[in-house]
C-alpha cells in the first residue's frame, strides 16, 4: 500500500510533500542512549529529534515529590519524565506529545524503565478531554525553540519537535497553567532571547518567578534559561545566578568538560534549587 503523502512547508513558505512516517519507529532505527549515569536508557531515533542536555535540566529543576501529579507538555520520547522519575518515586507522571510516534516511544521506554507514564497524544492547543479533565501539582515543558516561520529541518519529526507549528509559546504556557491547580508550579526551559514573552504569558497568572540562567561557559551570554512559576501567586521575582555548564573558556580536549554542578545534576541525577 502506498504511503500518503503530506504537505512540508519549504524555508521559502511554498508546500513541497513528504512521505507520512509510519506508526511506530522501527528498532534498527533507534539508539540506546544513557541519562543520568546509565540510570535512564531512553531509545530514541537515529534520526530526528534526540534528546539532550535540556530535558535532564528541566527534571532537575522540578520541585515535585512523592505522591504529587506531573504533567510533562511535549513529552517526546520521555527523556524528561523518566529522569524526574529515577530522582523522585511515587509521583503519577503524564506527557502530551502531538507525534504518534514519539508517544509510542515514550510509551516503550516507560515501560521498559518500570515508570507508569500516561502518555495523551494531542496538541497543547487543543487538548485531548482526557487531560483536560486533570489537574495537576507541577507542568514541565521544553517548548519548540524556532517560530514558525524559520527554515525546516530536513526530518519531519525533528522539525515538529523544534519548530513552533499553529502553538506559539504563549499557548503553551497557557495550556501548562491551565492544567495546574492553584498554587502548582510550571517549569520551562527555553531560549533565553524567549524570556520577554515567557514572562508576558505569565503576568497576572503566576508570580514567585525564579529564573536561573544557563551560561555554556563563564563569561559568555546565557544561551539557556529555566524559569519557574507558581500559578496564582503574587511573590516577588528572582534572578539567581547562572548555571555555568562546562569549565574554562573552550572546548580544548576529547571526552566532556562539564562544570561540577552540572555533572551532579546531568551524571548523578541531583536537583536544581530554584
Amino acid at each position: 500500500m502506498t504511503t500518503p503523502a503530506v504537505p512540508v512547508a519549504k524555508q521559502g513558505g511554498s508546500p513541497e510533500t513528504r512521505d507520512a512516517p509510519p506508526e511506530r519507529f522501527r528498532d534498527e532505527d533507534l539508539t540506546r542512549d544513557a541519562f543520568l549515569g546509565g540510570r535512564v536508557i531512553l531509545r530514541q531515533p537515529r534520526v530526528g529529534y534526540r534528546a539532550a542536555t535540556d530535558p535532564v535540566l528541566l527534571a532537575a529543576a522540578c520541585a515535585a515529590t512523592h505522591g504529587q501529579r506531573v504533567l510533562d507538555l511535549g513529552c517526546g520520547a520521555g527523556a524528561a519524565a523518566l529522569c524526574l522519575a529515577a530522582r523522585v518515586d511515587g509521583l503519577e507522571i503524564h506527557g502530551l506529545e502531538l507525534q504518534p510516534r514519539y508517544a509510542a516511544l515514550a510509551r516503550s521506554n516507560a515501560a521498559h524503565a518500570g515508570v507508569a507514564l500516561t502518555v495523551h497524544e494531542g496538541d497543547v492547543a487543543r487538548p485531548p478531554a482526557a487531560l483536560r479533565a486533570r489537574m495537576f501539582d507541577h507542568v514541565v515543558a521544553n517548548p519548540p525553540f524556532f517560530p514558525a516561520h524559520g527554515a525546516c529541518a530536513p526530518d519531519a519529526g525533528r522539525d515538529a519537535a523544534r519548530r513552533e507549528g499553529a502553538a506559539a509559546l504563549a499557548t503553551w504556557i497557557d495550556c501548562g497553567l491551565r492544567r495546574l491547580r492553584q498554587g502548582g508550579w510550571i517549569t520551562l526551559i527555553h531560549r533565553a532571547e524567549r524570556l520577554p514573552e515567557m514572562l508576558g504569558a505569565l503576568a497576572g497568572r503566576a508570580g514567585d518567578v525564579a529564573l536561573l540562567p544557563i551560561q555554556a561557559r563563564a563569561g559568555r551570554e546565557a544561551g539557556r534559561v529555566l524559569l519557574r512559576a507558581r500559578k496564582d501567586s503574587r511573590a516577588p521575582f528572582r534572578l539567581l545566578a547562572p548555571l555555568v555548564m562546562h569549565v574554562g573558556p573552550a572546548h580544548l580536549k576529547d571526552g566532556d568538560d562539564f562544570a561540577p554542578e552540572a555533572l551532579a545534576v546531568l551524571r548523578d541525577g541531583a536537583a536544581l534549587r530554584l
